[in-house]
């Protein structure tokens, strides 16, 4: 499997910070040909289920990932996401937290993948696809200027 993780420090409060990365549909504003849904009726929630399409009409992929720990920030106490990876092409998970730091908060993005058919030798790559891919979404997320 590849694993990365992304990290940033916003100057915006925990709360704020916690609504921009959870805000489902917004995933995919950097990411070429992919959309994202969310399959099951609100609010977010354990059980949640998102879908992001990758590819062009029938040439493409669906990547299901369900939400098992849902933990918005309150009362001091950092906030906690973990989605579960269940496609017939990406299996793995992703980890958001959203804590609070000096000047803002402290958001971070693990993940855990592996890509169907793509030989471990290019575990490497695809960790770096994912820390670049990610970064730049949660630059944008978040409002700050990419790399």
């Amino acid at each position: 499997m590849s694993a990365f993780r992304v990290e940033r420090t916003v100057p915006l409060d925990v709360d704020e910070a916690w609504r921009r990365i959870t805000r489902w549909p917004s995933h995919t504003a950097r990411v070429p040909l992919t959309s994202m849904s969310v399959r099951t009726p609100g609010p977010t929630r354990e059980g949640t289920v998102i879908v992001a399409r990758t590819g062009a009409g029938p040439a493409g992929f669906d990547d299901p990932m369900e939400i098992v720990a849902w933990e918005p920030p309150a009362g001091g106490r950092p906030g906690r996401c973990r989605l579960e990876k269940r496609g017939r092409v990406v299996r793995g998970w992703a980890e958001i937290g959203v804590r609070a730091a000096p000047g803002g908060a402290r958001v971070a993005w693990l993940e855990e993948v592996r890509v169907a058919g793509l030989p471990r030798l290019f575990d490497g790559v695809t960790a770096d696809a994912g820390r670049l891919m990610f970064g730049r979404e949660m630059d944008h997320l978040l409002g700050l200027p990419s790399a």
